[in-house]
Parts: C-alpha cells; sequence; structure tokens
C-alpha cells in the first residue's frame, strides 16, 4: 500500500517541477497522515494508514529544525528557490499554522532573502480567518481546485467532511481577490466503483467559469507524476494538457503547465 513519503518535519532540498530548488516544511505526522481530503492521487497514501504516533510538530519544533537547515545550507553556499509547506497531509489543519508561518518568514529573510515561501493548499480551511490571513502573508498562495463539478470533485478529492463541495470552496477562493494560485492536476480513471474525467468539456467549461470567478494570479495544471494508491489512473500527456490549457488561455486566464 501506497504510504507517507515524508518521514520528516524538515526535507530537502528537492527540485520540484513547479517551484524550483525547494526546501519542505512536512507540518503532519512524520509517520502518519492528517488530511481533510483522501484524494485517489495522493502521493503520500490513502488516510486508512492512520496518523501515526508521533502528532504533529510543535511550533518550537519546527523553527528550531528550519534554522538549523537554514544555517547548514548557507555555510554549505547552497541556493534556495522556495520553502514549500506540504507534507502528509493538509499542512493549514496545524493548530500554530498562522504563527508557523510568521516564523518561516522572518528566517526566510534572515538567511534566503531572494526565497519565495509556497504554501501547497488544498482550499479546504481557506475559509478560517486564522488560515486566510497566513496564506495572504506568503508569496505562493496555492490553492486546489480539482473540480467545479460536485460528484466529480467527491469522487477524486473524497473529501472527509460531506458538506465541503466545490461551490463552498470557490466561494472561500474568491475572498483572496485574486491573491492566489489554483491548482489543478488533470486526471481520468476509477476508483471504489466511481469513473471520473475531469477533462471533459462539461468539466472544463465548470473550471473555467470557476477561474474567471477567482480571478487567481495563475493557473497551475499538472498531470500525475508519482506513484498513486489507487491504480486505475490515467496520466494526461503534456500535450493533452497543453490543449487544455490553451483553452483556458484563449478565455484570459493565465496557466502554466507542469507535466
Amino acid at each position: 500500500m501506497q504510504t507517507v513519503i515524508f518521514h520528516s518535519t524538515i526535507y530537502g532540498p528537492i527540485h520540484s517541477r513547479r517551484l524550483g530548488m525547494s526546501l519542505g516544511i512536512n507540518l503532519m505526522p512524520n509517520d502518519g497522515k492528517i488530511c481533510s481530503f483522501d484524494c485517489v492521487y495522493c502521493e503520500a497514501g490513502f488516510n486508512a494508514q492512520g496518523p501515526g504516533k508521533d502528532g504533529v510538530p510543535t511550533r518550537e519544533m519546527v523553527k528550531k529544525q528550519l534554522r538549523h537547515k537554514l544555517e547548514e545550507m548557507k555555510a554549505a553556499g547552497q541556493t534556495l528557490d522556495v520553502i514549500t509547506f506540504s507534507g502528509n497531509g493538509e499542512p493549514t489543519l496545524h493548530p500554530e499554522f498562522k504563527k508557523v508561518v510568521e516564523d518561516v518568514l522572518r528566517l526566510r529573510t534572515e538567511f534566503f532573502p531572494d526565497a519565495k515561501v509556497s504554501v501547497l493548499s488544498n482550499s479546504t480551511m481557506a475559509g478560517k480567518p486564522a488560515v486566510a490571513d497566513a496564506l495572504l502573508k506568503v508569496d505562493n498562495n496555492i490553492l486546489k481546485l480539482d473540480s467545479a463539478i460536485p460528484h466529480t470533485f467527491i469522487a477524486i478529492n473524497r473529501p472527509v467532511s460531506p458538506n465541503c463541495l466545490p461551490e463552498g470552496v470557490i466561494a472561500d477562493l474568491k475572498k483572496f481577490k485574486g491573491q492566489c494560485v489554483v491548482q489543478t492536476i488533470m486526471i481520468r480513471g476509477e476508483y471504489d466503483g466511481k469513473k471520473f474525467d475531469n477533462t471533459t468539456d462539461e468539466e472544463l467549461n465548470a473550471l473555467l467559469k470557476a477561474y474567471q470567478e477567482i480571478q487567481p494570479r495563475e493557473v497551475m495544471l499538472y498531470s500525475i507524476d508519482r506513484k498513486t494508491p489507487a491504480e486505475d489512473l490515467v496520466k494526461i500527456s503534456k500535450e493533452e494538457l497543453e490543449r487544455i490549457a490553451q483553452r483556458f488561455r484563449d478565455a484570459g486566464i493565465q496557466v502554466q503547465v507542469n507535466a
């Protein structure tokens, strides 16, 4: 079974196809997964593996470990493009998320002032005032929207809360008034008896309408890149991603393709 892939709070640096040389921050357990989604394509596996025993790192642990790593990188003459909140679940679920973001921003400025700070979020906590405030402070506020149609959204993202639907996510993302990047994986396949395909005309039209309402700084389109917990998934080719991206660009949306 596909399980968590990050076994430390600070990991990397690694080369991200979307963000460059990235140092990762995992605010979820090192031995389990905690997430408000249970996506069929999640590289960290399904939520059924459990939250583990280590618990989430404290704010002080994150600050101490990040300082140590940045000092080490600086002394070694390494470069850094971005510090990225990602990991074994949804980072914005951390109880001290806002304070952690503030610590990271200060440390970034101290050691690598040209580096960006990015958050990869599934958008489920974006409506919480403290989370929204923190997301507005980072350089790259990257928020997920994989489908604007409820049955596809549920089949792909498998939200833990039955009240989590695309219209609510879109409403929360609109509140950022363009200070966000929307990230969408293009995918088709089947899991647990449910077929899904967010590349159809109906799906793309719904996504376009959502993008036009949200007015993000940019849309990131990407496809499967690593092993997934659900096996019957189709990797969308770069050529198809580009065709979809051009459709959105023709409607005035800024789109980046990562294949």
